[in-house]
């Protein structure tokens, strides 16, 4: 299969139209046509059910799309290695997940960079099983994660632990002597991506089943803006809304009776990966 079939196949089933899809590739629609028929020969499945003017992928498109877009994604990630290896002598791929990468990540990548001219860094920011994912693709060289990964021949190492403290606006604070377990459970409270590690499933386990949040968002940091609007409550770590604490934009509730663990991110890495390296960057 080559990489415009794959190409044609990945852009199809985002328009779900023959038409749409030629004109927005600039190519014939029988070329539309053609490729998707040698990728579906090739595959020996059907990827694609007609109906009427539009198309949708059958279960087995659904199941080859993620395989198609990761082909692609090792196929410019190698091309992005070779040429790196021209114009730098150490390269690193990095992924981290938004709250991790503005805690650490960041601070790590500019120290690297500034340290000397030779150094080129790519970065995925994204969710945790997705990076560790791409990492097993050696799509990345190591993942600053919020849940752990054990498997053999991988390193799982504890890189840090935050505090995660409930903020709100400066002056919004409902509940000035300490907030109870039952109290927060009806707060207007607004979810972030930290869910999947433990911290984030004791907070979701304090709300009843099937809870709508008053917002979720899967990046930590854009929830600050709501926040500081006097919009509602949520954790966050200690580290991501200092300053907005010490200039007097949020605040801290007290807990009563109970207590969140806090935030812990893993660095991720093959055995036989140099994390050394890059962790010499680390202030």
């Amino acid at each position: 299969m080559s990489t415009e079939e794959l190409k044609t196949f990945i852009f199809l089933s985002k328009v779900k139209n023959f038409t749409l899809a030629a004109e927005q590739l600039k190519i014939a629609q029988s070329t539309v046509t053609n490729r998707i028929s040698e990728l579906e020969k090739e595959v020996g499945k059907q990827l694609f059910l007609r109906v009427s003017k539009t198309v949708k992928l059958t279960e087995e498109g659904e199941i080859f799309l993620r395989y198609a877009e990761r082909i692609l994604e090792l196929q410019e990630t190698s091309i992005e290695e070779m040429n790196a290896v021209s114009a730098h002598r150490r390269t690193y791929c990095i992924g981290a997940i938004n709250a991790t990468y503005e805690l650490y990540v960041k601070k790590l990548v500019d120290k690297c960079l500034s340290n000397n001219n030779e150094t080129s860094v790519k970065i995925m920011l994204g969710h945790s099983f997705d990076l560790i994912r791409a990492l097993q693709d050696n799509v990345l060289g190591s993942v600053f994660s919020a849940v752990p990964f054990k498997k053999a021949g991988y390193c799982n190492d504890v890189y840090a632990t935050e505090p995660l403290v409930l903020v709100c606006a400066a002056n919004k604070n409902e509940y000035p002597k300490g907030i109870t377990k039952e109290q927060f459970a009806k707060t207007p409270y607004l979810m972030c991506d930290i869910t999947l590690s433990d911290a984030g499933k004791y907070i979701r386990s304090l709300f009843p089943e099937n809870h709508i949040f008053k917002l979720e968002v899967d990046n930590t940091s854009k929830l600050i803006p709501y926040l500081k609007a006097g919009m509602g409550y949520s954790f966050l770590p200690y580290g991501l809304v200092r300053e907005e604490i010490e200039k007097g934009e949020l605040e801290t509730v007290t807990l009563k009776g109970f207590d969140v663990p806090p935030m812990t991110t893993y660095l991720i890495y093959k055995q036989n990966y140099d994390v050394k390296s890059l962790l010499e960057n680390k202030s």
